[in-house]
C-alpha cells in the first residue's frame, strides 16, 4: 500500500515537472514568436522603452551578445546596457521618453526622441540601431542635446511634419544630401548652395537659427564675426527612408571635435526643412568604451 502511494505520488511529481517545463517553453516561444514578428521600428522603440519600464529581461531579449556601443558614457556590451536600465528603474522619479520620428533603411532604424532620464531635465536625441542577421540589435550610436527654448521663427528642435512620402526617392534624396554635405558643408563648392534650395524656402529647426537661407547665412555670418568656425570635415553616415534624410557628420565647432547629426526633410529634389543635434565629443581619457563616436 505505501509503495502504491509513493509510486503515485513520483508520478505525479514527475507530470507537474512535465506540465511546468512545458508551460515555461511554450511561454518563451510565444515571446519569442513575438518579438521575431516585431518590425525593427517597434523593436528599437521597444529597446529604449525599458528605461522607462525597468524592463531587462525585455532588455536583454532585444539585445545581440556581441552589442556595440558608440555613447561614449556608456560601457559596450549587451549586459552594460540592462545595467543601465536597472540603474534607471532603481531611481526615485521614474524616466520617461517620447519618440517623434522613426524611419528604417535597410538593417539600420533611425529615430529622434525626447527623453528625460530619472528627472535630470528633457533632451531630444537622434539614435541609430543596427540589427544583425538575427532581428537582434547590434550596435548604437547617438546625439543628444538639451531641450531649449524656440528659435527665432518660433520653431522647436522637435515640431514639424512626421509624414514620411516619395519612398520612390530614397536613394535619389539620399545622393543628393551626399553631394549637399561635399558642396556646401564641406565647402568643397559653396557657389552651388542655392541650387540646393527653392529660394528661400527654408523651414528650420536649429534653435538658434532663423528660417530660410537667408537665416543661415545670417546665422553663418554672426559666427564668423566671433570668430567661431563650423568645421565638418567628414561623412560617416547617411540614412535615408523616403522624403527624409540622416546625415553623421565629423568635424569641429570653435575649434572642438564635434560629431553632427542633421535630419532633412527633401521636398520635389530640393531641401525644405532640417533638425539637427551637435555635440561635443568627449575627451579620450573620459571614455566608457572604445568604440569611438562614429
Amino acid at each position: 500500500m505505501k509503495k502504491s502511494l509513493l509510486l503515485t505520488a513520483i508520478i505525479g511529481l514527475a507530470a507537474t515537472i512535465v506540465i511546468s517545463c512545458n508551460t515555461t517553453k511554450s511561454m518563451t516561444a510565444g515571446k519569442t514568436a513575438k518579438e521575431t514578428s516585431m518590425t525593427q521600428i517597434e523593436k528599437a522603440q521597444a529597446l529604449i522603452g525599458t528605461f522607462a519600464s525597468g524592463d531587462t529581461e525585455k532588455a536583454r531579449s532585444l539585445l545581440a551578445e556581441g552589442y556595440i556601443q558608440h555613447n561614449l558614457a556608456y560601457g559596450t556590451g549587451a549586459e552594460a546596457f540592462v545595467g543601465s536600465v536597472a540603474y534607471l528603474a532603481s531611481a526615485p522619479v521614474k524616466t520617461t521618453l517620447k519618440t517623434i520620428r522613426a524611419f528604417e533603411d535597410g538593417d539600420k532604424v533611425f529615430m529622434q526622441t525626447v527623453y528625460n532620464f530619472a528627472g535630470a531635465g528633457e533632451q531630444v536625441a537622434f539614435d541609430i540601431f543596427r540589427f544583425d542577421s538575427d532581428g537582434k540589435i547590434a550596435e548604437h550610436w547617438d546625439n543628444l542635446a538639451n531641450i531649449v527654448p524656440a528659435n527665432p521663427s518660433g520653431h522647436t528642435q522637435i515640431d514639424g511634419t512626421t509624414k514620411i512620402e516619395d519612398d520612390d526617392k530614397t536613394e535619389a534624396n539620399r545622393e543628393l544630401v551626399k553631394n549637399f554635405l561635399v558642396d556646401v558643408m564641406q565647402g568643397k563648392h559653396p557657389e552651388k548652395t542655392p541650387s540646393y534650395f527653392d529660394g528661400d524656402k527654408y523651414i528650420q529647426h536649429n534653435s538658434g537659427i532663423a528660417d530660410g537661407l537667408s537665416g543661415l547665412d545670417a546665422a553663418l555670418e554672426a559666427l564668423g564675426k566671433q570668430g567661431i568656425a563650423m568645421i565638418y570635415d567628414k561623412t560617416h553616415q547617411v540614412l535615408s527612408q523616403g522624403n527624409f534624410v540622416l546625415a553623421v557628420s565629423e568635424g569641429t565647432f570653435a575649434g572642438k571635435p564635434t560629431s553632427y547629426y542633421d535630419l532633412w526633410r527633401i521636398e520635389n529634389g530640393k531641401i525644405a526643412e532640417h533638425w539637427d543635434i551637435m555635440e561635443t565629443i568627449a575627451e579620450k581619457s573620459t571614455w566608457q568604451n572604445q568604440n569611438g563616436k562614429f
